[in-house]
């Protein structure tokens, strides 16, 4: 994510603390906070995905994602 969004996300929430935020301002913000976190988000699946478990006895095991139990 570029940085003027992220300063923009930092300006709007420090605005919303001080005189409170308009209602196309508070669809910025949430539009702007859903992309970075689905950037963060992505980078850490890219991180993970780079992660190998290695057993006692030398194997190695790629990481894998825990089964959603319902």
């Amino acid at each position: 994510m570029e940085k003027q969004k992220i300063d923009r996300i930092n300006e709007l929430a420090r605005k919303k603390k001080t005189v409170g935020l308009t209602e196309a301002e508070v669809r910025e913000q949430a539009a702007l906070r859903r992309e970075y976190l689905d950037g963060f988000r992505a980078n850490m699946e890219a991180v993970l995905a780079g992660v190998v478990i290695q057993r006692p006895d030398g194997s190695k095991t790629p990481l894998q994602k825990k089964p959603i139990k319902k």
